[in-house]
């Protein structure tokens, strides 16, 4: 039976949820078209782009997406959405997907879960806090990175505030010194939406219990924090079944996104032969002929845009730009091994490549992980595909990456 079927706001975060799902021993992948099978899933993902696009187009893509949501029954619904919940009324707004799932769905409980501390994330009385690239721990509309976010800047911390801009309102704050009480936690949720601190682990265990006292049908509306409350009671580190190893041993990684985080990985990298995207270079076949040759010749190759450049492109324009330029190489060289940084950019490539699904196999630490994809091509088919966000990932995470070609999964 499929016990939650998650949707991924980008396929980043959909491979971070599915990573948790998978390590704590429940049978999981992420599904990219009608191809792809569940048979014996206990979570079902299905990855969108709806973090980067406009409400009209994410409804459609619900739209889109539902009968197969309808088709799996399951008795939870987590909508996977960025940890840092940057979204506005306009892009990527969580509200409108929120009471859009809501009209769908027709939960008994709706609860938002506000924190994940194992990535830093804390919500305490309604306000967002995360852990910066400095260490510290800023309120998110004061956080370095976030707070200047160039599409979706967290200018509110109240997350109350934040999604009733959006058009998710009435949530009923239940703050972390109220969480104690197992049964009044579950009949506040069985009453109406609902926000909940979290600022400890602990927390996430009593919203566990909570939401299994309430039961019913639930939507809950948080980060990979979702996966690792339904979780709780699952034994950990269970391990996938070994792979067949890909087609091709040649490594690709895309760097897609300028964020701070993502660069410093860029600059970390010694395994690779570095190809800095130039605007008039992403527009053009030069690099990607550039690649494919020394691909060919046994390099592992690291494209990656340039932080400061003027693409003079929107983001969803830039995210379809840095797709074009994968598949283009992919047209020349088969690749085994493809690492891919940034939300956006991952979205848009891994729907381009036409992969079947995505299954879970190893983890480099939280918010990047290897997947194996399914595709009916053989040259695609068992490809390695590593995803992380921007703000995600160890310095070397990169050169990781490509010693990983040599061990089976761990």
């Amino acid at each position: 039976m499929t016990e939650v079927v998650f949707l991924g706001d980008d396929f980043t975060g959909a491979s971070d949820s599915l990573a948790t799902y998978s390590g704590r021993g429940w049978p999981a992948r992420l599904v990219l078209n009608a191809d792809g099978a569940t048979d014996g899933l206990m979570a079902l993902g299905l990855p969108t782009d709806l973090r980067s696009i406009q409400p009209e187009a994410a409804l459609a893509e619900i739209a889109k997406l539902w009968p197969r949501v309808a088709d799996a029954d399951p008795p939870v619904l987590h909508l996977k959405v960025c940890s840092t919940f940057d979204s506005s009324p306009s892009t990527g707004s969580i509200g409108a997907v929120a009471m859009d799932l809501i009209g769908r769905f027709k939960p008994d409980v709706v609860a938002v879960i506000g924190g994940q501390p194992s990535l830093g994330r804390y919500c305490v009385f309604g306000n967002l806090f995360a852990r910066g690239p400095d260490g510290a721990v800023h309120r998110i509309d004061r956080h370095p990175v976030m707070g200047q976010h160039p599409v979706t800047p967290m200018t509110e911390a109240d997350l109350r505030a934040h999604l009733a801009m959006q058009g998710l309102g009435d949530l009923d704050l239940v703050p972390f010194t109220e969480l104690g009480s197992t049964q009044a936690l579950a009949q506040r949720m069985a009453r109406g939406p609902v926000l909940l601190d979290v600022v400890t682990p602990n927390d996430q265990t009593l919203i566990a219990g909570a939401l299994a006292l309430a039961g019913g049908r639930q939507l809950l509306i948080g980060a990979s924090s979702v996966a690792e409350i339904l979780t709780a009671a699952s034994q950990k580190g269970i391990q996938p079944e070994q792979t067949e190893r890909p087609v091709a041993g040649n490594l690709l990684v895309f760097a897609g996104s300028r964020s701070a985080n993502t660069f410093e990985q860029v600059r970390n990298a010694r395994a690779f032969r570095k190809l800095p995207l130039t605007p008039d270079a992403l527009l053009s076949d030069q690099l990607s002929l550039e690649a494919a040759r020394l691909l060919q010749a046994g390099q592992p190759v690291l494209a990656h845009l340039i932080p400061d450049a003027d693409y003079g492109l929107n983001p969803g324009g830039l995210a379809d730009a840095s797709g074009r330029f994968v598949e283009s190489v992919l047209a020349k060289v088969d690749i085994g091994y493809l690492g891919l940084a940034g939300g956006d950019t991952s979205s848009r490539i891994t729907k381009r490549l036409g992969f079947d699904a995505l299954d879970f196999e190893r983890s480099f630490g939280a918010g990047a992980c290897v997947c194996v994809a399914r595709h009916k091509a053989r040259e695609r088919d068992r490809m390695r595909v590593m995803l992380k966000g921007g703000q995600m990932g160890q310095a070397d995470l990169f050169d990781v990456f490509a010693k990983s070609r040599g061990s089976a999964a761990p």
